[in-house]
């Protein structure tokens, strides 16, 4: 298989195959993202080649008589078919329909099993893309996007530099709707600033009640020194909330949602990690919350976070 750099995926995504369709992210200008850092490019799509002998590997080594015959004498169980493929990288779906349709056909040829297709997109990824073209995306597999929306807050949308404005994820999220597309939100909790994290939670919660995403997923805001926002901070333009302070306003997030969802903060920046159906266990997690913020110690909190290797 072909992997280039660190792979990211999405926890709920633990059983898909990872395939690399593309490397690094078209934007690439966030303020607080190092996740492509390793790269020596900020963008590249895989050689259709190099994708057509990722998928026949996996279709011999998963359906290939000897593989299973071997797997058989080691007394192990034939491998479940695959169901869902992940597309690889922070943007997959910036590619040209007709490309995605391309990758979509050669999964289906050698793994006829999938049932669907998910990737990274950013908000902007389907402004370039007619309704007909995302009508046929979904129709040839496309479901359950991950978007990294961040928050509805226009003032940090704007400073940490995202690309777009709270009514462009209003505008592109219901063009998802209506072709069918269902997608998931990453919340970056902090990434208002100190002071200003409640007030970002009720802007976003205002513009997640008008849309319909399956999962809202929270990750905590983590400044690495190698980021354009610990220079911002050291600068004194900006200043990174308290960590008892990311999760009032995480309280204020839940607290605002009266949207049918899967509400999560699984990942390695969260220091408590929980997950619950909303909005028939709103208050089970606003209890879980309210003990956090009572009973955690900020120091202890702080040292997590200062000594969180990556996300």
């Amino acid at each position: 298989m072909h992997y280039t750099g660190t792979i990211w995926r999405p926890p709920y995504e633990a059983d898909s195959l990872l395939l690399e369709v593309t490397t690094g992210c078209t934007h690439h200008k966030c303020k607080f993202c190092t996740l492509y850092d390793d790269l020596p490019f900020k963008f590249r799509m895989s050689p259709i080649e190099d994708i057509e002998s990722d998928l026949l590997e996996t279709q011999i080594l998963r359906y290939n008589p000897d593989s299973i015959m071997t797997s058989r004498l080691w007394g192990l169980s034939r491998p479940h078919p695959i169901r869902r493929v992940f597309l690889t990288g922070a943007n997959p779906f910036v590619l040209k329909t007709d490309k995605l349709l391309e990758i979509a056909a050669l999964i289906q040829k050698y793994l006829p099993s999938v049932e669907s297709i998910g990737c990274f997109a950013r908000i902007t990824d389907s402004k370039n893309k007619t309704d007909e073209e995302l009508i046929n995306l979904r129709q040839a597999g496309y479901d359950k996007l991950t978007i990294g929306v961040e928050t509805g807050d226009d003032a940090a949308l704007s400073f940490m530099r995202k690309g777009y404005r709270s009514q462009d994820i209003l505008t592109q999220c219901k063009r998802l709707e209506q072709a069918g597309i269902e997608y998931a939100f990453f919340y970056l909790t902090s990434i208002s600033g100190k002071g200003k994290g409640e007030s970002g939670a009720k802007a976003s919660a205002d513009i997640f009640n008008q849309l319909r995403p399956f999962l809202i997923g929270s990750n905590m805001l983590t400044i690495y020194p190698a980021s354009e926002l610990y220079q911002e901070i050291q600068n004194g333009n900006w200043e990174e909330e308290g960590e008892l302070e990311k999760y009032r306003e995480l309280r204020v997030l839940i607290e605002n949602l009266n949207i049918t969802t899967h509400f999560a903060a699984m990942g390695a920046s969260n220091a408590f990690q929980f997950q619950a159906r909303l909005p028939e266990d709103k208050e089970k997690l606003l209890k879980i919350l309210d003990r956090i913020i009572s009973r955690s110690d900020e120091a202890e909190l702080r040292h997590y976070r200062k000594n969180l290797p990556h996300l």
